[in-house]
């Protein structure tokens, strides 16, 4: 039986998010861009992703895939489209296929976040190392933020960024065992962007994480 974890749409892609999408690591197909509207869905086991990527596509053939991945127990696949029917019909057919609804997929659980004021030189420089997305500065306040699933950093970075569009994004790390987002600026658009993140992922329904562990 195909579990869904994850059943993420994001309408209207900031442009920094959308870059992100689109860099040579996650995007495997086709890269998307500023103000198309994204889905995202991960399910367990892993090759069942497949699957999903024929419903969406058979209903929806405008949709274009950006990311087809399968890690050791999750299957990854983020669609994209400038038409909002087309990620709708997209949608449906996965979950008219998995026999489900979006709210079967797992709720957000915070794990932890921090700002941290007037960055050293020595932090940005190893922190720019790993990085995927723009350059650190020293002197900037630096956002971090951790959750789970990882997929809802994804939301995560797209919803800071429209709060706070002066702010970079420098690292979003989407897959794996938790989400993380880094983000520099202002203090006051970190703060800003912190509780954008906890609002919006507070707003995801779906089923506790916890309970599926006790």
């Amino acid at each position: 039986m195909t579990e869904l974890r994850v059943y993420l749409p994001i309408e209207d892609l900031q442009p920094q998010f959308a870059a992100y999408l689109s860099s040579p690591t996650r995007a495997r197909g086709y890269p998307p861009f500023g103000g198309e509207h994204s889905l995202i869905i991960e399910v367990a086991p892993a090759l069942a992703i497949h699957r999903i990527t024929d419903l969406a596509l058979k209903a929806a053939p405008d949709m274009e895939p950006g990311i087809l991945y399968t890690e050791r127990q999750f299957g990854l696949l983020e669609l994209h489209a400038d038409n909002a029917g087309a990620l709708q019909a997209a949608g449906n057919a996965i979950l008219k296929g998995l026999g489900a609804k979006a709210e079967d997929q797992l709720a957000p659980e915070i794990l932890y976040h921090d700002i941290i004021e007037d960055l050293s030189d020595q932090h940005a420089i190893i922190l720019n190392r790993s990085r995927d997305a723009s350059i650190l500065v020293p002197g900037v306040a630096l956002l971090i933020y951790e959750m789970a699933p990882a997929l809802f950093a994804c939301v995560a970075a797209n919803e800071a960024e429209k709060a706070a569009p002066r702010a970079t994004i420098n690292d979003v790390q989407m897959m794996g065992a938790t989400g993380r987002i880094f983000m520099s600026g202002t203090p006051d658009d970190m703060r800003l962007a912190r509780d954008t993140i906890t609002k919006k992922l507070g707003a995801i329904k779906g089923r506790s994480a916890v309970k599926e562990r006790t």
